[in-house]
């Protein structure tokens, strides 16, 4: 079919990109590792390692998984702890042994924990023991039997890392006591494989890679299988786009997200590896303060997030002191980037915030905006990326016209393989032509942008019209009083449904009067919201994006 954004690509962006440049992840791994060998690849809490060092690390640890605890290609590995340096080794550990990876939320409870694990079938996990208390609730229930324990420390070196595990252990009593009789300690495992062997089991680009989980927030959570083809495809679609401004073996990116949630672990874990740039990770990116003193001693050129960690960011005192002289790419995903936000972002670094759009079946990348340096706001989430192809259709898979609203339907080669022994929700969101339903209503203009309206799910029906929460937020969000915002829908007996406004308070003084006062400017009457309540904060999830449902299931609470 005709592809329309084409015509608006950034010079220098192919249309499509070579499927038979890379085999499989470790291939780009070690293309990599090879290159860049002696410059740094990760950095956390004042600990680096090169590329050398990745290369050598992640092999003993695949050799381990391969030798010691006799995982076999296609076995799957859950990964439960935050970004710390022992995730990207294990990552790539358990993918040159031709592992599955299963990422698994730190913040799990047991009942969640348990199903990810059974569901997966997973036979191993590496875990943080902060978190090792839950495993040990849920472990006689699931297949796991081999266990690698690690402390928050233990890259850190000599004696920083005994330090570190006492204060986290001693000190601010951070990991619950448990029993998990036969488990291996991280370093132990390294210790070992190093003495071994590890032979690279064959692999090709349908071989799985990842079972990434999604839905957990709407429902039962998925396993969507993510395939070696699926992730080399994404790095080379979003490579192919952002090396029209970054440069390689010269990039340090900051990586705040969590890397067992698919945008970090594709653009950043994978995406700047292969590039050959320095990935900062930060393992609580909740403190703020932290966070931003963390900022302070890097001289960094990107960064990726959500619309809340920015907007957080910049009300943090010291963040608009900071050094943004390398700033080249900040990068907004996971939900929408709002307005408001993006301005004020340009005015604090100089530098645009460039949203993208993308969903855990898609590995995650689908859409993005090109990287001008003086780029403003445009309320769209960007241009499919090359190879890919986004078409809006109605309910019974017919695409639309352009600037008509229907679903986001997305082709290429990165859409998922399905979901993880689960034919009947495959089948669900897939048309026969291969196109995945996204569950986003959304547009394209004539020049190929594609711009979000909202979930489908989250859509408030005022008598009968369309309301859409994004919009609503984004209006309120414009207030300089206002710090965060949640629109949803509330049951009305004479309407049906009513636009119910959650509002996080910058200013203490901030009334539900100049709330609705501001809405009346910018909005119809029909999308007014009939309520206004004033939280203390607003549900999230790891990740930072807002729980609507919580927020619509709770009870009112009053202007």
């Amino acid at each position: 079919m005709e592809r329309p954004w084409i015509k608006s690509y950034p010079p220098g962006v192919a249309a499509d990109i070579d499927m038979g440049a890379y085999a499989s992840l470790r291939d780009i791994l070690e293309s990599s590792c090879s290159r860049y060998a002696d410059l740094p690849a990760f950095t956390c809490m004042g600990a680096t390692i090169t590329y050398r060092e990745l290369d050598r690390l992640s092999t003993d640890f695949g050799s381990w998984l391969q030798n010691s605890a006799g995982l076999g290609k296609g076995t799957r590995v859950a990964l439960m702890m935050p970004n710390l340096l022992q995730y990207p080794v294990a990552i790539f550990g358990l993918l040159r042994a031709g592992l599955v990876g299963v990422n698994c939320n730190p913040l799990y409870t047991p009942r969640e924990l348990e199903h990810q694990l059974v569901d997966s079938g997973a036979e191993a996990i590496v875990i943080l023991e902060n978190f090792a208390k839950t495993l040990e609730e849920v472990l006689p229930r699931t297949k796991v039997r081999t266990i690698v324990t690690t402390q928050i420390g233990d890259m850190l070196g000599f004696p920083k890392s005994l330090i570190a595990n006492f204060v986290v252990k001693r000190v601010k009593k951070m990991v619950p006591p448990f029993s998990l009789p036969g488990r291996v300690t991280f370093p132990d495992a390294l210790a070992a494989g190093k003495s071994q062997r590890l032979a690279p089991p064959p692999i090709g680009l349908e071989d799985i890679a990842f079972l990434q989980y999604t839905g957990g927030t709407t429902g039962v959570s998925k396993g969507a299988m993510l395939t070696h083809g699926n992730l080399v495809a994404n790095l080379m679609q979003v490579s192919n786009w952002v090396g029209t401004g970054l440069e390689e073996g010269r990039e340090t990116v900051i990586t705040a997200l969590p890397m067992y949630h698919i945008f970090a672990l594709t653009g950043n874990c994978l995406t700047f590896m292969k590039i050959g740039a320095k990935n900062v990770l930060i393992p609580n990116p909740r403190d703020m303060p932290g966070f931003v003193a963390e900022l302070g001693r890097h001289h960094f050129t990107a960064i990726t997030g959500v619309n809340t960690l920015f907007n957080a960011l910049m009300n943090t005192p010291g963040f608009a002191n900071l050094d943004f002289s390398g700033l080249k790419m900040t990068l907004g995903g996971g939900m929408a980037v709002q307005r408001a936000v993006a301005e004020r972002w340009m005015e604090v670094t100089r530098t645009p915030l460039v949203e993208a759009y993308g969903l855990t079946e898609t590995s995650p990348g689908a859409c993005i905006n090109p990287l001008v340096k003086d780029a403003r706001y445009n309320g769209f989430a960007g241009l499919p990326l090359p190879s890919t192809v986004v078409t809006i259709r109605d309910e019974a898979g017919n695409i639309l016209p352009v600037g008509e609203s229907g679903e986001i339907c997305i082709a290429g080669p990165q859409v998922m393989k399905g979901y993880w022994n689960r034919p009947d929700e495959t089948a669900k969101v897939m048309f026969p032509d291969g196109a995945f339903r996204t569950g986003d209503i959304g547009l394209m203009d004539e020049r190929g942008y594609v711009k979000i309206v909202d979930r489908k799910k989250d859509m408030i029906l005022v008598s009968g019209f369309n309301v859409y929460p994004n919009e609503v937020e984004d209006v309120v969000a414009m207030m300089p009083g206002v710090l965060e915002v949640c629109a949803v829908a509330s049951a009305d007996d004479k309407s049906g449904e009513v636009v119910r406004l959650v509002v996080v308070k910058k200013d203490p003084d901030l009334t539900r009067e100049a709330v609705l006062e501001h809405c009346r400017k910018h909005l119809t009457g029909y999308k007014l919201p009939k309520i206004v309540e004033f939280w203390k904060e607003l549900p999230k999830t790891n990740v930072g994006k807002v729980l609507r449902r919580e927020v619509k299931n709770a009870p009112l609470q009053g202007a």
